[in-house]
């Protein structure tokens, strides 16, 4: 049954849509984007049971995804597309993206969801899939779907989605998202690091936007008093973290394995759920430890602090800088944007992080 309800002058139609059997989803981003859907993507699975959900999405989810159970049953790797697989303007051809939709459109989607942003390029995407409806969000710029809602920045990404979702008449089971190790991932991560009789902690110090990177200084006084606390501490990162890995590891006391560029991202997903406890900055591996079950201390910018903060506190300490100001030109964010890359969460206390770091440690919940 629909409902029909207003939201400022829009009229929003929602409800369960009858007769669905295959469902394409739209999000094609980073780690931390997709483990933000998931929630959403249960709750349509639940809605949907017997639909085949097809993620549109890159090369790595499929890679990521491919013989891994959960709500996705397949993925479908979009060719560059300015605005939702890409960002920069000549990557895309015409005659790629023709034949691309032309094999979207024989797939006669009930349902195409744009789970990706605002919408000003992934809803006039969406809306060529020839899907028989189509629901998202949307900016005052983008254009309208069958079914949306209106895109406001500050709203949690979990949230976000959920929401969407409900207009479909999928609710929610669950808010925290959840992924599924498997046997491959367990391997590898053994394989590069050894089961071993202490207890494991990751540092992970890098993150995409270097405004979000706390201090190195920081990471190694973190790593140090854990270490001298008895557990084993491991470097994580990403191939092109390297450097930024390296330099944690020498400006410590103690000796530490550098994992850096070492795992993919299953054997990542199976070394992280190994840990007792990761400590990390805003960024993908950080929510994907906690998408594994493993309890997290993250250094968080207050905006992102809103839109992507773990939602429950039992094995979760977040900490939020709260400076708005440049360090290098005095650019207040609140209103304005610089291209200085300086670092905006360097005002979290390393003390502080440490108390917090020992304190999950010692609680045998998160054992």
């Amino acid at each position: 049954m629909s409902e029909q309800r207003n939201i400022g002058k829009k009229q929003v139609i929602s409800g369960f849509v009858p007769d669905v059997s295959k469902i394409a989803v739209v999000r094609a981003n980073a780690l931390g984007d997709f483990i933000f859907v998931l929630p959403a993507l249960e709750a349509l699975r639940q809605a949907y049971p017997h639909a085949e959900i097809v993620l549109l999405a890159k090369d790595w989810h499929a890679a990521f995804l491919h013989g891994r159970s959960g709500p996705v049953q397949r993925v479908q790797v979009i060719p560059p597309c300015r605005g939702v697989s890409t960002e920069a303007e000549g990557e895309e051809d015409p005659l790629v993206l023709e034949s691309f939709f032309s094999e979207m459109a024989r797939e006669h989607f009930d349902l195409a969801l744009q789970l990706h942003g605002g919408g000003h390029y992934s809803n006039p995407f969406t809306l060529r899939l020839g899907a028989r409806m189509t629901v998202g969000l949307k900016t005052p710029d983008a254009e309208p779907l069958d079914r949306w809602l209106p895109y406001v920045y500050f709203q949690h990404e979990v949230i976000r989605y959920l929401e969407v979702v409900s207009l479909v008449g999928a609710n929610t089971v669950g808010f925290e998202p959840h992924i599924t190790l498997n046997a491959q991932d367990m391997a590898e991560s053994n394989r590069v690091l050894a089961e071993g009789r202490k207890s494991l902690v990751a540092l992970h110090p890098g993150a995409s936007d270097p405004r979000r990177r706390w201090p190195i200084e920081k990471f190694a006084a973190v790593g140090d008093a854990l270490s001298a606390a008895g557990v084993q501490v491991v470097i994580t990162g990403t191939a092109d973290e390297r450097e930024l890995a390296a330099a944690v590891r020498n400006t410590m006391h103690t000796r530490v394995q550098d994992l850096s560029g070492q795992l993919s991202l299953g054997g990542l997903a199976g070394l992280l759920s190994r840990c007792r406890l990761v400590v990390a900055n805003d960024t993908g591996p950080l929510h994907l430890a906690a998408a594994v079950g493993t309890a997290t201390v993250g250094i968080y910018w207050c905006f992102n602090m809103i839109n992507a903060s773990v939602l429950t506190r039992r094995r979760h300490y977040p900490f939020i800088s709260w400076q708005l100001l440049c360090p290098v030109c005095g650019c207040n964010y609140a209103h304005a944007h610089c291209a200085h890359e300086s670092s905006m969460v360097q005002e979290v206390p390393v003390d502080a992080v440490i108390a917090a770091a020992q304190e999950l440690l010692a609680d045998a919940f998160c054992a």
